[in-house]
């Protein structure tokens, strides 16, 4: 029933769009067919596949290694008071600083590289992954740890058995709230200074001919990538996690 109210929404969303696009008679609104041909085009000619997949790899390396990053800083923060203390302020900092300074500076820092690139999307991210894993650590169960205490339990014994299972559901929360602000910002660096991604051909057709078509067939293909990474792989894991609930 869910799924049937779901498409229904889509196709009222898709006629909606039609008929606006045959009022306004503008290429500044194109129909949704001619979207789906240009789609269509762009990918018999190989550049949707190549902008998509370089798009997807630098979602990936960034995703990993702010995951990684949040999730021992988030730990480190929730069990220490003197941590947390000490690194709250810069973490509300790079929380509230946009995106857009973020990249910038990483590129004129480091210079247009990809190592700039990935350093700007792990720096926008860090803070979100680490700020929920946060919540997690303090809200450990203490009688779990009192019980750790009492059979003298090894750390990597406590960390399989106590804190990994306790942190699973925010580490997912972190991941699925991470991975749609992740690559929303690969496409905002890839426009400023890659040459290559689905946030390069945006700008690039958005420079060379204002072709909305074009804008709005990436933009539609990199989210039903990322959606579809998020229902079929994010949501289950989610499902997995929280099934003693």
């Amino acid at each position: 029933m869910g799924a049937l109210i779901r498409l229904a929404s889509l196709l009222v969303l898709i006629g909606a769009w039609q008929t606006a696009a045959l009022e306004a008679h503008s290429r500044l609104l194109p129909t949704p067919l001619a979207v789906m041909s240009f789609i269509a085009q762009e990918a018999a000619r190989g550049d949707l596949a190549h902008n998509i997949g370089i798009t997807l790899l630098r979602v990936a390396i960034s995703f990993a290694i702010a995951m990684v990053l949040g999730i021992v800083l988030g730990v480190a923060l929730g069990r220490s008071k003197a941590t947390d203390l000490t690194l709250d302020t810069p973490l509300l900092v790079l929380l509230n600083t946009p995106a857009l300074v973020i990249t910038v500076l990483a590129y004129v820092w480091v210079g247009l590289t990809e190592t700039a690139a990935i350093l700007a999307v792990v720096l926008n991210k860090l803070p979100n992954v680490a700020v929920i894993v946060r919540e997690g650590a303090r809200n450990l169960d203490p009688g779990l740890d009192e019980m750790a205490r009492a059979y003298r339990l090894d750390y990597r014994t406590w960390v399989q058995d106590v804190l990994i299972p306790q942190l699973q559901p925010y580490v997912v929360t972190a991941a699925r709230s991470g991975l749609s602000l992740a690559w929303k910002i690969v496409l905002v660096v890839e426009l400023l200074g890659r040459p290559d991604g689905v946030g390069f051909a945006i700008n690039y057709y958005f420079v060379q001919s204002t072709d909305v078509a074009a804008i709005i067939g990436y933009s539609l293909v990199f989210m039903a990538v990322m959606i579809g990474i998020d229902v079929l792989l994010l949501q289950r894991l989610e499902a997995h996690v929280r099934r003693w609930r």
